[in-house]
């Protein structure tokens, strides 16, 4: 009771921070919300539960469920997964939207889901196949924007620079290893039952896929596909000291993928093209988009250094100022009273009054009670 108390103080406060991050959003945000939140009323009822998510044993032949993939996504059964789901889309689209695009970002919201249900339900089935437990197919519901969560924590990973999070001693932990973090605490909660099976499930899936997507597939407005710039390798998500590892182990099915067309190669090759003006140098790892995103990015870096020196620099000159008054008030002259005199009373008038001289007055008051001694004359 307590706790929906302090809940229910909390409602305008919650509406007022919800209103600011949704105010000026798409109306594909916006949808995609009230979706979330209308999926999660509705998830109360077990039978609604069965039929929208996506059942790893019903998604296969024969029964072949297709579109369950296009419902799993908007069902929560946890509040707080209904909170974590709205938060980020919003940000999604504050963040991602003004720089992709409203079709471009539903697209990306597409693939992503549509793929985490697929390789979901071919996890469980590798699974069912080691294990022939057919619960692992029946029982097994995937709903939720996990997926999609993990492939936005992918993207502002691509857009933003890096920043140091912990040190470790397999090396430092930046943004860069972010999705690799949650998943980690995602098979430990797992493990402690404080957590779906699915959800680590999903979110390696939504790894996978949007770092696919946004490395090889995905097209720009200037015609190019992907971003093949070396801090977005897939080894760059794991701490320094298991770079060399994992790209030892990815080295061979990429290697693979690239024969098959599916993939781009990620070698840089440098062209020379002798011109009238002079040596042309084009490095197909290095695309416009690239430069472009890194160019804002250091300028917003260098803007935030200089607005902080200006601040610094101020905060100097205002104590230099705040010092050198203080110091201007104690070389002031002192000034001296002047006391009434009894002899010439009119001097003291006029002194009193003249205006360059301050007029200080004091009184006597004669404490003691005996009289003061008196010597005898001999």
């Amino acid at each position: 009771m307590a706790a929906m108390r302090v809940f229910s103080r909390n409602i305008p406060y919650l509406r007022q921070q919800f209103s600011a991050l949704l105010g000026n959003t798409s109306p594909l945000v916006k949808f995609i919300c009230v979706v979330v939140v209308i999926g999660y009323i509705l998830s109360f009822s077990d039978d609604v539960v069965d039929t929208l998510s996506v059942t790893p044993g019903y998604l296969l032949p024969p029964s072949f469920q297709l579109w369950s993939t296009f419902t799993f996504w908007f069902l929560e059964i946890h509040l707080w997964e209904v909170i974590i789901d709205i938060v980020t889309v919003g940000l999604c689209g504050k963040l991602i939207e003004p720089l992709w695009g409203q079709i471009e970002m539903m697209k990306f919201f597409v693939l992503t889901n549509f793929g985490v249900a697929f390789l979901t339900t071919f996890y469980y089935l590798v699974i069912y196949s080691c294990t022939g437990d057919t619960g692992y197919l029946f029982d097994i519901h995937v709903h939720g924007l996990a997926g999609y969560i993990a492939a936005v924590s992918v993207a502002v990973r691509q857009i933003l620079p890096d920043h140091l999070l912990i040190k470790t001693p397999l090396g430092k932990l930046t943004n860069r290893s972010l999705p690799l973090l949650v998943l980690v605490l995602a098979i430990i909660f797992w493990a402690v039952g404080a957590l779906e099976g699915t959800y680590p499930c999903m979110w390696g899936s939504g790894t996978i896929l949007s770092w696919m997507y946004l490395r090889f597939w995905q097209r720009h407005s200037n015609g190019t596909k992907g971003d093949m710039a070396d801090n977005f390798s897939f080894d760059n998500f794991f701490p320094t000291v298991l770079q060399p590892v994992v790209r030892g182990i990815l080295g061979p099915p990429h290697r693979c993928l690239v024969r098959l067309g599916l993939c781009s190669p990620s070698s840089r090759r440098v062209h020379l093209a002798l011109s009238p003006r002079g040596v042309t140098i084009s490095m197909p790892g290095v695309e416009p988009q690239d430069m472009e995103r890194r160019r804002q990015i250091a300028l917003k870096a260098l803007s935030e250094r200089l607005s902080k020196t200006s601040e610094q620099a101020r905060q100097k000159n205002l104590s230099t100022k705040v010092n050198m008054e203080t110091v201007r008030k104690m070389q002031a002259p002192h000034v001296i009273p002047t006391f009434p005199n009894p002899e010439n009373p009119e001097a003291s008038i006029q002194s009193a009054a003249s205006p360059t001289v301050p007029v200080s007055e004091a009184t006597l008051i004669d404490i003691s009670t005996e009289s003061p001694p008196t010597s005898k004359q001999s």
